[in-house]
């Protein structure tokens, strides 16, 4: 993330006490918790969203160095990372500011493919990764690692190095993406049809994750951040 105006004031949890960081840019990994991000309903800025291969492929290293963490865009770019940051900012038009986007991108993904020091990704963690994306975590990780070749505690293990989280948790991160989908559509669903349309056992399911992902139950949380932010 990018911002365009004030620093982000971001903070670890939501709700919680969590000390406030501020950040000109930031860069983070798959994490188990939500993060605030406040401001006054005026903040501009650009959100460039990778998947864990693909930050690999810009930053060089796996995306399970970033995992539960927040990272400022130069400490991973270096100097490429404050042109980068510079370039958008200097930009007047969003055409502009995706163009400087593309080529920073591009450079940063060609020094890092030039790096003999970066290792390759395993391909069957890459086909795990579209397999519990595809299915958005409603797959059994024993029979992605049965189709693989491997046991489920090799293929945890490899895809845990890679993407910095277990592929049962990745799943669960998926499942509640797609609820929260549901849950800020247009007219959404009432929480039992969103719990059995993601996967989940049954609503008290959803529940359990939902606060364990945002610090709120589904009703608390749909109050504070779908019907304040609309009024």
């Amino acid at each position: 993330m990018i911002s365009l105006s004030d620093p982000l004031e971001v903070a670890a949890g939501v709700d919680d006490g969590s000390p406030v960081t501020r950040f000109g840019s930031v860069a983070g990994g798959l994490m188990r918790r939500s993060v605030a991000i406040h401001h006054d309903g005026r903040q501009q800025g650009v959100q460039v969203s990778l998947t864990p291969l693909g930050a690999r492929a810009v930053y060089g290293m796996p995306a399970a160095v970033l995992a539960h963490r927040l990272v400022p865009l130069d400490e991973l770019l270096g100097a490429l990372g404050v042109e980068l940051v510079d370039r958008v900012r200097a930009a007047t038009t969003w055409v502009a500011r995706f163009a400087a986007l593309d080529e920073l991108l591009l450079r940063a993904v060609g020094r890092a493919a030039g790096d003999d020091r970066v290792p390759r990704v395993g391909p069957e963690v890459a086909e795990a990764w579209r397999r519990l994306v595809a299915a958005r975590g409603r797959v059994q990780v024993g029979a992605v690692a049965a189709e693989l070749g491997w046991s489920r505690r090799y293929l945890t293990e490899r895809f845990r190095g890679e993407v910095g989280l277990s592929p049962k948790t990745f799943a669960r991160v998926l499942r509640f993406e797609h609820a929260h989908e549901l849950a800020t559509a247009p007219g959404p669903l009432p929480w039992a049809d969103v719990a059995t349309v993601s996967g989940y056992a049954d609503q008290a399911h959803l529940v359990r994750d939902w606060r364990e992902f945002t610090g709120r139950s589904p009703t608390a949380w749909r109050r504070g951040e779908v019907l304040l932010g609309t009024g």
